[in-house]
């Protein structure tokens, strides 16, 4: 029996410095995985994990951003890490695919190549929605994506914890009413927190941040500036617009 074709279009991000293709339908790609590359702090020769990457548009507009890291996009779904590979070959980026549940344990993470204090940089964008506050959505692939339980984050942070080296960087994108659970998740094993918060519309409260954690970090915890999106409704921010195009960074990317 022959696999589904799969149904998908081909965008742009990064003002079209990137040619992506991602499901038609389902959990598809967005701002998120944008500001999330925009905000991670990497160098060339860095090893670089993108957990749940989907179809990879975060890993890898953190590659066309950094040329030279050496990427690993890891994905539990077999058909998104398919595209995932797909989309850095086209866009001639160099990246390792392993199909991997973030959640899995030490050993299947060492057999993929991905053992303790490996990485220099993790970046992740988990399933942030509470399936209590918010119907999930009946796509299985959209569900996953979107659809977290009381220890997603803190497992999917320990992942991130245990797979990076020492004063290794850890950037994340949640849920701005989430911050507490945030907070405690890092807890274990990290400090040095950088926060920036992010408006959908200025004036209306903070729906995401970003944050920036580094394992073994000491020092005291920054809030940056809010970035807002929108400077009023349907008014794109213009500094927002050079990040999308990938003409600029966030302050958390300054290593």
């Amino acid at each position: 029996m022959s696999d589904p074709v799969l149904e998908v279009t081909e965008d742009a991000f990064l003002g079209g410095q990137l040619h992506l293709k991602q499901l038609k339908s389902g959990h598809r790609a967005g701002h998120d995985a944008v500001l999330l590359a925009a905000a991670t702090a990497a160098r060339s020769g860095d090893r670089v994990a993108d957990l749940g990457a989907g179809v990879g548009v975060a890993g890898l507009a953190v590659a066309k951003r950094i040329g030279g890291i050496d990427l690993v996009l890891l994905e539990i779904d077999a058909a998104l890490a398919g595209l995932a590979r797909a989309n850095a070959d086209a866009n001639a980026i160099k990246a390792d695919m392993v199909v991997l549940d973030v959640e899995a344990d030490a050993a299947s993470f060492a057999a993929a190549g991905l053992g303790p204090d490996s990485v220099d940089v993790v970046l992740m964008n988990p399933p942030f929605n509470d399936p209590v506050r918010h119907r999930a959505s009946p796509d299985t692939a959209r569900g996953i994506a979107h659809m977290a339980t009381a220890t997603t984050l803190m497992k999917w942070v320990h992942t991130g914890r245990r797979i990076l080296k020492s004063r290794g960087m850890l950037t994340l994108i949640w849920r701005a009413d989430g911050i507490a659970e945030v907070l405690s998740a890092l807890d274990h094993g990290f400090g040095s927190l950088q926060i920036l918060p992010v408006h959908g519309d200025a004036g209306l409260p903070a729906n995401r941040i970003l944050v920036r954690a580094t394992k073994g970090g000491r020092a005291p915890t920054q809030i940056y500036p809010a970035l807002m999106l929108n400077d009023e409704p349907g008014v794109p921010n213009r500094k927002v617009q050079e990040i999308l195009a990938g003409r600029a960074s966030l302050p958390l990317a300054t290593p």
